[in-house]
């Protein structure tokens, strides 16, 4: 990714608290930028994030976009899962209000559109990308949600607001060893090391479940994408539900994929192959038409 952009930390005090963030990217009051806030996963930070993912965020801030790789409580955030127990749920931290007051800080003097927020979550983050989808919708544009899908219904705590309709954009590896593509309940050592329980939805009925909640009620259209490199043994197919008036769906999934971010830079083998066939700032440039 470009080494020229601007990294800066910020922070922001919510509920008493003072929160952290790295931003990448410049603007000017009155230039009203895209916002993307990117969380991380489980153990993280922004910053380890973004090097976690070789800065494929960052090629959004250079296409005029504001990144702000946010920092969760302790390397966790505050999920709408019912059986996490790491530290941010049982501090029950403010993670809906962080994402707020970032957003809203840099909505003040119009150095970014309010009209134009988007959440992008990996693994945990993704899982905090989903809680923000139901009970703040009014506040983003759209969710992209990596390696993380849907807690089954009695295992999902956040409040319904009132419904609006987001375009989702789901990235999935078929060979997650942390959070399975078909769905269900983590392993034991799982479950111990991070801390989390409960049943979670496929990838596949994560995304019916929010092309339905967008009134979507069709069948999708299915497309295997042309391999880009035989050396990557992983292959992608795009799964699109969509309906005349309302946002879309779509569902990317990563045949032989692991639990990563597919662009140019490879997550650690204990975690499963890195799919160098599509790039995630692409396809979110693409999807939210950046």
């Amino acid at each position: 990714m470009p080494s020229t952009l601007t990294a800066t930390r910020g922070s922001v005090t919510v509920a008493e608290a003072t929160r952290t963030f790295t931003l990448v990217g410049t603007t000017a009051p009155g230039e009203a930028k895209p916002l993307i806030l990117v969380f991380h996963g489980s153990g993280q930070t922004g910053d380890k994030h973004r090097a976690f993912t070789g800065g494929v965020f960052d090629a959004l801030a250079a296409r005029g976009a504001l990144v702000a790789y946010l920092d969760g409580y302790r390397g966790n955030w505050n999920d709408a899962r019912r059986e996490s127990r790491f530290p941010a749920r049982r501090a029950d931290i403010d993670d809906v209000g962080f994402a707020r007051t970032v957003a809203a800080t840099f909505a003040s003097d119009r150095r970014i559109d309010p009209g134009r927020v988007y959440a992008v979550g990996y693994s945990n983050g993704g899982q905090m990308a989903i809680r923000l989808a139901h009970e703040t919708p009014g506040m983003l544009a759209g969710v992209a949600v990596i390696a993380a899908t849907m807690p089954a219904p009695e295992n999902f705590l956040a409040s319904q607001a009132p419904r609006a309709s987001l375009p989702v954009l789901l990235i999935h590896g078929t060979k997650d060893p942390i959070v399975s593509y078909q769905g269900g309940t983590m392993n034991w050592a799982l479950r111990t090391l991070f801390k989390v329980g409960g049943s979670s939805w496929s990838a596949t009925r994560t995304a019916r479940y929010f092309a339905e909640r967008n009134g979507i009620t069709t069948e999708p259209t299915t497309t295997r994408l042309p391999k880009k490199t035989t050396a990557d043994p992983t292959e992608v197919e795009r799964t699109t539900y969509e309906a005349s008036g309302v946002p879309p769906v779509v569902l990317y999934t990563i045949h032989r994929g692991g639990h990563t971010v597919p662009g140019p830079s490879s997550a650690p083998a204990l975690i499963g192959k890195t799919s160098h066939q599509l790039d995630t700032a692409d396809i979110i440039t693409q999807f939210f038409d950046l």
